[in-house]
């Protein structure tokens, strides 16, 4: 058998073992799919970013309107990851990979010729969709294909990509808009997006649906998505007053709904068993969602430094600021490595660890501070991170039967979503307290800089937690209370498919 290739096996849902064998998928074709979408993501995020005054002054938006082309997007996504997981896991991963990138390939096309700034944001909502297709079955996919003593090394390269697109986005998107126009941001994704879409009808031609002929939860997935947007409104609007605040706490009250509903649904779109009786999958997934709540906002607050107190041009700042995702790129394939040869989430533990100590030298950075400081906590940050991710995320598709492969996949996305978002409600919350809604200037210095101290004090402290949690879970193992899982049905039938092209 060719390294390059696993031949597929039947699941039992469709082609009989009698039947002709199907063909076999070349594991490097799924991984450059797999990575080509984990480029676009974050790339449609960072790159618009950069585009979003440009796109505000030529379609005349007020800030609240550019400020929603970003949320919506990342509403969108956190929204439909576990729907489309669990969509995938019941109709066809291949499937809905393949409907989520015709949908995302061809709404970025028409984002290019928005003539409103109302048509954009709507449209960011349909690509958010797609995108959560892509993510959620992509990796479930790949999550098949691979077998278990190679996973690591997959998710690792597949997280430095992610990181790549998240790396280049800003200067491709600076680039293009300064020379060409904030539309070729969106036109720069169509030869990516067509490529995937030919390699995946060429290459891979098996389905994959461990849930065929399950019912899909329609109330809970209802519920959820209301919980998912109450929770982005009222914290992205925190200082407008008790609106916000009633919409935040009307998300949290519908999301300890959803757990109800499912631990009371026959077929839920999560298993609340996954998480009230794996201890592996829910400390794993506990440890993603503070580590990205601690580390999400510290770019920001770094933009911000960087610029107003240290007086670096944005080009500058952004040179100085892309050293975190790059090492990040680069660690993120060793960091997989190492999660095939050693426990991932010892690995990932020495990654959380790596990350409380650069916050906690983050959380002295002052007005004189050096800029060799802020280096050095760049590539603490990094280190920790590509060190944490890939192999944290081993663990929590490691810990799962392989028929809540979608579920899992899409978990390790929704905690990161979730944590960007709980990161930000932090950051709006000690602006609030200590700016009162004013600006950043050189008059509301101090203000400024004792928000970042406390948000960046607040990070660490959530940071120690999540390496408690992940220190649990080290023990957990080693006493031999993980689950049977673990090591027995994950470790099945690899790459199973129902037949059916």
């Amino acid at each position: 058998m060719s390294p390059a290739s696993f031949p597929f096996r039947t699941s039992g849902h469709g082609a009989s073992a009698s039947g002709p064998a199907p063909a076999p998928v070349s594991r490097g074709a799924v991984l450059f799919v797999v990575s080509v979408s984990m480029i676009l993501m974050p790339l449609m995020m960072s790159a618009v970013g950069v585009s979003l005054p440009a796109i505000g002054r030529d379609l005349a938006a007020t800030a609240m309107q550019v400020g929603l082309v970003e949320t919506t997007y990342v509403m969108a996504l956190s929204v439909f990851l576990l729907i489309m997981g669990r969509l995938g896991d019941i109709f066809g991963r291949r499937r809905l990979f393949l409907a989520g990138l015709v949908l995302f390939t061809s709404i970025t096309a028409v984002l290019s010729l928005s003539q409103s700034i109302r048509m954009v944001i709507g449209l960011r909502f349909l690509q958010g969709m797609g995108a959560a297709m892509i993510v959620a079955n992509s990796f479930a996919i790949m999550l098949e294909v691979f077998p278990r003593e190679e996973r690591g090394r997959a998710i690792g390269i597949v997280s430095a990509a992610a990181y790549a697109g998240i790396s280049c986005g800003p200067l491709i998107g600076g680039f293009l808009t300064t020379h060409f126009g904030w539309r070729w941001v969106f036109l720069m994704v169509l030869p990516f997006g067509i490529s995937a879409l030919l390699l995946v009808f060429t290459k891979l031609r098996g389905e994959w649906r461990s849930a065929r002929g399950e019912p899909f939860d329609l109330r809970g997935s209802l519920v959820y998505g209301g919980a998912i947007v109450l929770l982005t409104l009222g914290s992205s609007h925190l200082d407008e007053g008790a609106w916000a605040w009633a919409a935040l706490g009307g998300g949290l009250a519908c999301g300890g709904l959803f757990l109800w509903l499912e631990a009371h649904t026959p077929f839920p779109l999560l298993e609340v068993t996954l998480l009230s009786r794996n201890r592996l999958f829910t400390l794993s997934c506990l440890s993603a969602l503070i580590n990205y709540s601690s580390t999400f906002g510290v770019l920001f607050f770094l933009g911000l430094y960087l610029q107003y107190v240290r007086g670096l041009t944005p080009s500058d700042a952004g040179l100085l600021m892309i050293i975190q995702p790059v090492i990040q790129m680069v660690l993120s394939p060793i960091g997989g490595r190492l999660a095939d040869h050693f426990p991932a989430e010892r690995v990932a533990t020495v990654g959380m660890l790596l990350c409380a100590v650069g916050l906690g030298v983050a959380a002295f950075i002052g007005q004189d501070t050096s800029t060799a400081l802020t280096v050095v906590v760049l590539v603490l940050l990094g280190v920790g991170y590509g060190l944490f991710a890939s192999p944290n995320a081993s663990a929590i598709v490691g810990s799962v039967e392989p028929r809540h492969l979608g579920v899992a996949s899409g978990m390790t996305s929704t905690m990161r979503t979730l944590g960007m978002m709980a990161s930000m409600i932090v950051v709006t919350i000690v602006f609030s307290v200590f700016m009162g809604g004013q600006p950043v200037s050189a008059a509301t210095l101090p203000g400024f800089l004792a928000s970042m101290r406390t948000a960046l004090w607040t990070f660490c402290a959530l940071c120690a937690v999540g390496v408690l949690l992940s220190v649990g879970r080290v023990r957990s193992m080693g006493q031999g209370s993980g689950l049977a899982v673990q090591d027995g049905i994950a470790d099945k039938a690899p790459c199973k498919t129902d037949g059916n092209p």
